[in-house]
């Protein structure tokens, strides 16, 4: 049944579209919902020139309530076709983001993150009666609490030059480069989102081969970006302008080669006991285990235990007594002497899941 709509941008109300999805079968969910702006009357700059802001017929509700009660809806229909362990990212200004936060923890999802998109070149204040408005707001949510959610850490922070990615993203808005116009010269969508902060959300909280649902499709960054980064997508748009565009836009995206899609760095580590090492002769009975910098210094023993001093126990627990820890990762602390030179006992661990986890699995 969900293959009818996978890789399409379907026509219609969104929240009617939603309703014939099955049941827990997306992956991830970006919505770019109206904003409600409540705009009262024409915006233009002091050069007497009309801003084109965004006055569309589909960002206009009669009143708070009706426009709750709209964001209730399709939010409840988002819930139920994620999946289990899947994610929502909706994205807002301070015109609605506050209202739609406290509809999705009142409906049961889970805030994870919010995160805030800092425009490098906002749109002035030309009234100069606020702050310059220079951000929009993203809430990230897991379907519950209890959800196993997709979060490449270890990939953003290398993503980041091995620094933890931040909850501030420094990203600037659409330019008459990237702003896709119509042959007038117009604006086809007044709230184009850029690309790279699809990419980001897309490359940390989904894998290859995932759905990718867009309930608000525009302009198709969504589609589009999902679609380089091999994902499947759903688009849900009502306006036949966007449709086109965004079918144009998404047929000339280029998928990225499948081997630069992977993820090496949250490969978790094969599931070996230091007890293997011993057993299989990687390490050997009474051979001397070292910190890297060869301050302390242990025996194996026969039985898989270490003994450093009168202190003895597993290579995870003689290692965080040493360091006055209630815990450490052994793996990483100890090393062995292998030509004269340290050794990890990871890299062994490596070596060993090669030779007989791999052969293991033919």
């Amino acid at each position: 049944m969900l293959n009818q709509y996978l890789n399409r941008i379907i026509k219609g109300d969104s929240i009617e579209v939603l309703k014939k999805l099955p049941d827990n079968s997306v992956d991830l969910i970006f919505a770019d919902p109206p904003y409600n702006l409540q705009l009262q009357g024409e915006l233009w700059r002091p050069n007497q020139t009309k801003v084109d802001a965004v006055n569309n017929e589909w960002d206009k509700f009669t009143s708070f309530q009706v426009y709750d009660k709209f964001c209730e809806e399709w939010l409840k229909e988002c819930r139920r076709v994620l999946k289990k362990d899947g994610t929502i990212w909706v994205i807002g200004s301070y015109h609605n983001i506050f209202r739609i936060g406290k509809i999705m923890q009142d409906i049961g999802f889970w805030v994870l993150n919010d995160i805030l998109w800092i425009k490098t070149n906002p749109m002035p204040n030309f009234k100069g009666t606020r702050f310059n408005n220079a951000h929009e707001t993203l809430i990230w949510a897991s379907k519950d609490k209890d959800s196993r959610y997709t979060f490449h850490y270890k990939t953003m922070k290398a993503f980041n030059d091995d620094l933890q990615l931040r909850s501030d993203w420094y990203i600037p808005i659409c330019n008459d480069k990237k702003r896709i116009k119509d042959k007038q010269g117009n604006k086809v969508h007044p709230t184009q989102k850029p690309e790279a902060l699809l990419y980001r959300i897309i490359i940390s909280t989904s894998n290859p081969g995932d759905i990718v649902l867009d309930p608000f499709m525009g302009s198709g960054t969504t589609g589009a970006i999902a679609k380089k980064l091999g994902r499947k997508f759903i688009g849900i748009e009502k306006e036949d302008d966007y449709i086109k565009v965004a079918n144009e836009r998404i047929a000339n995206a280029k998928p990225y080669v499948n081997h630069t899609l992977k993820y090496p760095f949250e490969a978790k580590k094969p599931k070996v006991l230091f007890g293997n090492l011993i057993e299989s002769g990687f390490i050997k009975a009474g051979e001397k285990l070292f910190s890297k910098n060869r301050k302390f210094q242990s025996e194996v023993l026969a039985n898989g235990t270490i003994v450093l001093n009168d202190i003895s126990g597993s290579i995870h627990s003689v290692s965080a007594k040493t360091l006055g820890k209630t815990s450490n990762n052994g793996w990483t602390f100890w090393y062995v002497e292998r030509d004269n030179n340290l050794k990890s006992i990871d890299e062994l661990r490596d070596e060993y899941a090669k030779k007989y986890i791999t052969l293991r699995g033919k």
